[in-house]
């Protein structure tokens, strides 16, 4: 059986009914690939974000300074007054709290240790530090060969990432996903919150510094006179 299609004899009517049979065919082809296969694939960017998976955060934390010290050593070297007066800026721009002189005890440099401790807390207070926020405590050490540190701790708001190193899936075998591993931009967004001075300006802005109005009329005077030589109006 053939079916016909009548075409109107009216002119007018004639040219519109031909336009409109292209973008029905197309409606019937696009409504027939639709339903063909019976699946949907979905497309768009990758779902995942280093700065998603690894957030610098701002909070609470401890920072330690490490001052080596050898068995023999019965005073503060020069490297080791520069770690103290480092220590001690450290601490004067991040916080107000306790600072703590962390000694080794029952390693083989304990001894020269518990001496130059004292020397340390005299640096520290010469460099700002109040005498009373500077407290001294032991801490025992595993091995008596080792030759533990001085440590210098206080608790500051610090910016800081989790701890990188993940890799919970095999890189080798897994990679039919376009997305990135799990380690991906830990170290650079662990670096970038290490070089950070001010936490505080991950959370707000600074309040605008005063207006140096000696400055501003010397830069407006200036500007006037180079603008008149130049014969600007």
């Amino acid at each position: 059986m053939t079916s016909k299609i009548s075409v109107p004899a009216n002119p007018d009517l004639r040219r519109t009914g031909l336009s409109a049979w292209p973008l029905l065919i197309a409606a019937t082809l696009l409504s027939g690939c639709a339903g063909w296969g019976g699946q949907s694939v979905v497309v768009g960017a990758v779902p995942d974000d280093y700065r998603t998976n690894h957030p610098i955060i701002v909070a609470e934390k401890e920072r330690t300074v490490d001052i080596p010290v050898a068995t023999g050593d019965r005073r503060l070297t020069v490297s080791m007054r520069e770690i103290v007066r480092g220590a001690a800026n450290d601490y004067k721009s991040s916080a107000s709290g306790a600072i703590r002189i962390m000694v080794p005890s029952g390693s083989a440099n304990a001894g020269a240790a518990s001496v130059i401790s004292a020397e340390v807390a005299k640096l520290l207070e010469k460099q700002g530090v109040p005498r009373g926020r500077i407290l001294s405590s032991p801490y025992h050490v595993t091995s008596a060969e080792d030759a533990a540190p001085i440590r210098i701790a206080f608790l500051a708001i610090t910016a800081s990432t989790g701890k990188c190193g993940r890799w919970p899936d095999d890189l080798v075998g897994n990679t039919s996903e376009n997305k990135h591993w799990a380690n991906f931009g830990c170290a650079s967004q662990s670096n970038l919150a290490a070089q950070i001075a001010n936490p505080g300006d991950l959370i707000a802005p600074r309040g605008m510094s005063a207006i140096d109005a000696e400055r501003r009329s010397v830069v407006i005077e200036s500007y006037r006179e180079n603008g008149a030589s130049l014969g600007t109006p």
